[in-house]
């Protein structure tokens, strides 16, 4: 196979940033898709070229599989980085980039088929050894088997979508009384996101942690994994803080896991990048979860702890290279956090939070590493993910990556919509993070409103007062606005720009 000279990017913002800037290093040119808003992104500008592929409907432009097999056969792309979400586990895709003779920096569509599938997934990892949590075999086709069978297991379980994840047509359901209205709202929810309302019921774990290995594969057999995530942080079921590697598996533990996850992979004979998720109960049994059959966006905590560039070995093993890495070669070093940084209201159930970046100034230092898609002046909208920006730190001990992160947090500067800054600040203060003694419930059992209000309430002070004072506003002012007035406008910008 021979080396990538072109690769389009089938994404926007930080993910395609990132691809595009390993692409730079292996001296590989780049192409940019955008939609019509996202026509001055980051991303466009620096591509070496871009396309218009539609309106900011995704389903004009960054889904549109014709689109973007046009623009890459018009700009003369040998190949396709698909980045995360979006066309990245579409098997579909994958399979047609194939027959237009396009290299996909990814898996076969076989894989992305069958480990995408999440009962059939469940059942391969049956075959390979790899345990999973009790319950229905298969997608339910009998609403009273699958309760029959949620009696067996026990409440709580969990309803869960066959063909996706990020929390999309999930329900926990805590007893039989609200089980079949469970069922139809995970349905429907899964129909609508995507285009298959399958289901299927699981165990819900006590006390579980979400953890992942990452794992890279070539085509000549070899598989390797670089070491674990913690993804227990979530709200909604989707991450905001994770950590490498986690502080809660002995290395048994850590071993066994690993050895789980390249045998997952190599039960489909898959190629890439790919993460192995499981979960871990109080009791330290770990279950498989699923498989993600691309680049996750947590990616940049196993590169930090592993100094390994995860784009790089998908480029690599693309062109039908062997991995230039044997599992001896792969040393875990340190510690690594990150937080994601979505522009959404943590006061108000972490609800999208739009508008104009006034302000956005990234922080930086030793041990700090910003992944952002957006610039100052530019538009969040609805259209898309709500994530500013992925803020990591790394340290040579967990306390140390702790400690830098929350300096990055207070440097960071943001202003025109509320973000996750506060909450991310909030978790890295509490006992049970700094202890690591958390699981997936830390925000319904640990987070609200009032205690984040409460946590901020000195430093919210400290900040008034100092813009008091370099504003100028004495207590005897003389100008028409009263200091009262004045210093609700000044506590009203500042706790925005730190939500």
């Amino acid at each position: 196979m021979s080396k990538i000279k072109r690769v389009l990017v089938a994404n926007r913002g930080e993910i395609a940033l990132r691809v595009m800037r390993t692409c730079n290093e292996m001296n590989i040119e780049t192409v940019a898709i955008y939609s019509v808003p996202d026509a001055d992104a980051p991303h466009v500008t620096f591509a070496d070229q871009s396309v218009c592929v539609g309106e900011a409907e995704s389903s004009q432009s960054y889904l549109d599989i014709d689109k973007v097999i046009k623009a890459a056969k018009d700009t003369g792309a040998d190949a396709i980085h698909p980045g995360y979400g979006f066309l990245s586990e579409n098997a579909a895709f994958a399979e047609r980039c194939k027959k237009e003779g396009i290299q996909f920096i990814g898996p076969s569509p076989k894989a992305i088929e069958l480990m995408g599938d999440k009962t059939e997934a469940r059942e391969l990892m049956g075959k390979a050894g790899v345990r999973y949590p009790p319950g229905t075999k298969n997608a339910m086709t009998d609403l009273d088997e699958a309760l029959k069978t949620a009696k067996e297991i026990g409440f709580p379980v969990l309803v869960k979508a066959a063909a996706g994840g990020g929390g999309k047509g999930m329900r926990i359901v805590e007893s039989e009384s609200e089980f079949k209205n469970s069922v139809k709202a995970a349905k429907s929810e899964a129909k609508n996101a995507f285009g298959d309302d399958r289901v299927y019921v699981e165990k819900y774990l006590e006390e579980p942690r979400h953890i992942e290995f990452q794992i890279m594969a070539d085509s000549h057999g070899n598989v390797i994994h670089l070491y674990d995530r913690e993804c227990s942080i979530q709200r909604r079921h989707q991450k905001v803080i994770e950590e490498a590697p986690s502080s809660v598996l002995t290395e048994e533990l850590r071993n066994d896991m690993a050895e789980a996850a390249v045998a997952a992979a190599k039960t489909v004979d898959y190629e890439g990048a790919g993460t192995i998720e499981f979960l871990v109960d109080k009791h330290h049994n770990f279950y498989f979860l699923e498989m993600n059959t691309r680049l996750q966006v947590e990616h940049p905590v196993t590169e930090w702890i592993t100094g390994v560039d995860l784009v790089e070995l998908q480029i690599l093993v693309a062109q039908g290279e062997k991995l230039p890495y044997k599992q001896a070669d792969i040393k875990r070093k340190g510690h690594a956090i990150e937080c994601r940084i979505y522009a959404e209201d943590p006061a108000d159930q972490f609800l999208p939070s739009t508008g104009l970046l006034k302000r956005h100034r990234e922080p930086s230092g030793l041990g700090v590493r910003v992944d952002s898609g957006v610039a100052e002046g530019q538009e969040v909208t609805i259209n898309y993910d709500p994530m500013i920006s992925k803020l990591s730190t790394f340290g040579t001990t967990r306390k140390q990556a702790i400690g830098r992160m929350l300096r990055a947090l207070k440097e960071y500067e943001i202003t025109g919509c509320r973000t996750t800054i506060p909450f991310c600040e909030f978790t890295l203060n509490h006992p049970d993070f700094v202890s690591a003694s958390y699981d997936t419930h830390f925000v319904k059992d640990h987070f609200s409103t009032e205690k984040l209000k409460s946590d901020h309430h000195v430093s919210d002070i400290k900040a008034i007062a100092a813009a008091l004072i370099s504003s100028g506003v004495s207590r005897s002012t003389n100008s028409g606005d009263s200091s009262k007035e004045v210093f609700g406008e000044l506590e009203s910008e500042w706790w925005s720009s730190r939500r």
